[in-house]
């Protein structure tokens, strides 16, 4: 995680005994999207829950090794492209409504603006509801429900690419979406995942084990000099 504020949903006509006249949120229940928030808008002191299938998950206290150092190069990756690529935006722990048994809040998201096609959008609460181009999760390992429960569910609802970054096998699993689901997006010659979506954005497992940003943003450069995204900033241009 990184320093900033985590979102939750909207704190709204809520009494202050709101706290004591609602029931607590706890891992393993079982509720519907409205009831999950309203209980999530009672308990400011729950600083991350997500509604999977109808299922609440809290995560645990995060370790800097597992979860806040990989976490923090990758937004410093995506924050790069952000800025090279027009019309690109990027969400850094943000509830996603998905539907009536799903709200995740994805550790990274990365989307395109509407009006150039994306397909996430705010809604009159100010929170993403749609499928957003690109979903970052970092996982502690593959057993997670991140590539579980939660990976069929961003299938389900059309988020182009998934990303997961598995800190204890200290590996990149990255799928784009296909007709028959997500596929796993294998490497170049040089070891280099390159985004199915985002042209330009790539990305060298090796440089997030080893905390090289140096690493990170050389290979990222590569990309965003490449011919492919150089016609896609282009394209994006004339849409705008």
């Amino acid at each position: 995680m990184t320093s900033q504020v985590l979102e939750q949903p909207q704190q709204t006509n809520l009494s202050p005994n709101a706290k004591n006249s609602v029931l607590p949120l706890l891992p393993g229940d079982y509720l519907t999207r409205p009831e999950f928030e309203r209980r999530y808008r009672a308990h400011p002191e729950i600083k991350k829950a997500e509604l999977i299938e109808g299922i609440v998950y809290m995560s645990s206290p995060v370790r800097a090794d597992r979860h806040g150092d990989p976490h923090f190069v990758m937004i410093t990756w995506l924050g790069v492209y952000q800025a090279t690529t027009p019309g690109v935006r990027g969400s850094d722990n943000a509830t996603l409504r998905l539907d009536f048994l799903n709200e995740p809040q994805p550790d990274i998201i990365l989307r395109l603006d509407p009006s150039l096609g994306g397909r996430a959008r705010l809604d009159a609460d100010g929170y993403l509801e749609g499928a957003p181009e690109l979903v970052v999760e970092i996982a502690a390992s593959s057993a997670s429900y991140d590539l579980n429960q939660k990976k069929a569910v961003y299938a389900r609802h059309g988020i182009q690419e998934y990303l997961a970054v598995l800190a204890l096998e200290q590996d990149v699993a990255w799928f784009v979406l296909r007709d028959d689901g997500y596929q796993r997006i294998q490497p170049d010659a040089d070891g280099i995942l390159r985004s199915q979506i985002f042209p330009g954005l790539w990305l060298q497992p090796a440089a997030i084990w080893a905390n090289d940003l140096t690493m990170m943003l050389g290979v990222l450069q590569q990309g965003l000099t490449a011919p492919e995204h150089v016609a896609f900033v282009e394209t994006l241009k004339a849409q705008a």
